[in-house]
């Protein structure tokens, strides 16, 4: 037997140890997925055993409205599944009184659970490992100090005390010994865009066909007109910016309206009046994103076909002046703010599941219907 057969012999010795991670289906259950060996690597240097890491996906946060209820939950898993640790990796946004809550931990249980959404919209990978390092130091060694952060594993910087420091602290009273949370006014910031990122907006176009027909057939139609380039070319550029602006928030307020995606302050799906506001601005957020994403494209194909088929010569008889490249680009510009525009009504043929994703009280509701036709089954 060789020396590292033997190495490997003796760890496997101590008995192999699981981490589990409960991650909402999604995002959530993507990012676990990814950072499993990682973990499991992490966890082999750190306790000098051998560790595997198990990701389940589950919807349990959906019927939940705090992290004790959640952690229980996830403490089921615990003793069920005879795991090390769990930790429920959520995109629901958690909320304290005055702040938004990145993590809660129970070292005494062995669980605990991450908000996705909170560690931002930028590197939500790398920034998930961080802060699931830092929490699995915490369960295993609950000696630390409790005033900030650690710089250990990166999760405080000099840049994020600046933008949106984060604090460690041990709530009293509580079955909770290990909190984090975000600066109260810069942390909203932060899980406002977290709360986008989830939503992935870029995934949206692909769920606005309709809207994306009606806008190339307008954008067709103005090509062909010779009117419509004559108005287009005499507009100022201030007016071109301000209908480009009006025909995106004309669609954003009809997608909106057409597919009951504004959560009101009565609907028990959503809860407080904070989460309300959170829920509609990241819903807005992410489309203004989409749909600008959406302008900018169809902009760049129409100048394509804008210089493909209308010839400096024509362009300039009709308009009774040079054709230059201002000149093009104003010409798509006018097509794409109208076949933009004329989208909205193709927006009203698509169907609520394709654009709804964009809102997170859909998806909540989706995933609480789910977990109950699970429990019937059960």
């Amino acid at each position: 037997m060789t020396s590292d057969e033997q190495q490997t012999e003796a760890k496997e010795g101590h008995g192999s140890r699981v981490l589990g991670l409960v991650s909402d289906p999604d995002m959530p259950t993507r990012v676990g997925t990814n950072l499993a060996r990682r973990l499991s690597e992490w966890l082999g240097e750190r306790t000098g055993d051998a560790w595997t890491v198990e990701v389940v996906s589950d919807p349990v946060t959906a019927a939940q409205t705090d992290t004790t209820a959640i952690l229980d939950a996830v403490e089921n898993y615990l003793g069920q599944r005879e795991w090390g640790f769990a930790i429920c990796l959520t995109d629901l946004p958690l909320l304290l009184d005055d702040r938004a809550l990145l993590a809660d931990g129970s070292s005494s249980r062995g669980v605990a659970v991450v908000s996705l959404p909170a560690l931002g919209g930028l590197q939500p990978y790398r920034r998930m490992r961080q802060m699931l390092t830092q929490l699995l130091d915490d369960l295993l060694d609950t000696g630390e100090d409790h005033g900030r952060a650690s710089h250990e594993h990166r999760l405080s910087s000099w840049l994020t005390d600046k933008l949106g420091p984060i604090r460690r602290t041990s709530p009293p009273g509580e079955d909770v010994d290990v909190r984090y949370t975000a600066a109260a006014w810069r942390g909203w910031f932060r899980l406002l865009s977290g709360m986008v990122r989830t939503n992935r907006p870029w995934a949206l176009i692909f769920g606005l066909s309709s809207a994306l027909a009606a806008a190339l057939a307008t954008s067709a139609f103005g090509l062909s007109s010779s009117t419509i380039w004559m108005i287009g070319d005499r507009l100022s550029a201030g007016r071109q910016i301000a209908a480009a602006f009006a025909s995106v928030a004309l669609l954003v307020g009809w997608i909106i309206a057409a597919h009951g995606l504004w959560e009101g302050r009565g609907r028990r799906e959503v809860g407080s009046g904070k989460l309300v506001a959170l829920y509609n601005a990241s819903t807005v957020l992410t489309l203004v994103i989409g749909i600008g994403v959406l302008y900018l494209g169809l902009f760049a194909v129409n100048m394509g076909i804008a210089l493909f088929l209308v010839s400096p010569g024509l362009l300039a008889s009709t308009l009774s002046h040079p054709a230059t490249a201002q000149t093009y680009v104003t010409l798509a510009w006018g097509f794409t703010t109208m076949g933009v525009t004329a989208g909205a009504l193709g927006s009203s043929l698509e169907s609520d599941q394709a654009v709804r994703q964009a809102a997170y009280g859909y998806r909540e509701k989706q995933r609480r219907s789910q977990q109950a036709e699970e429990e019937e089954r059960q």
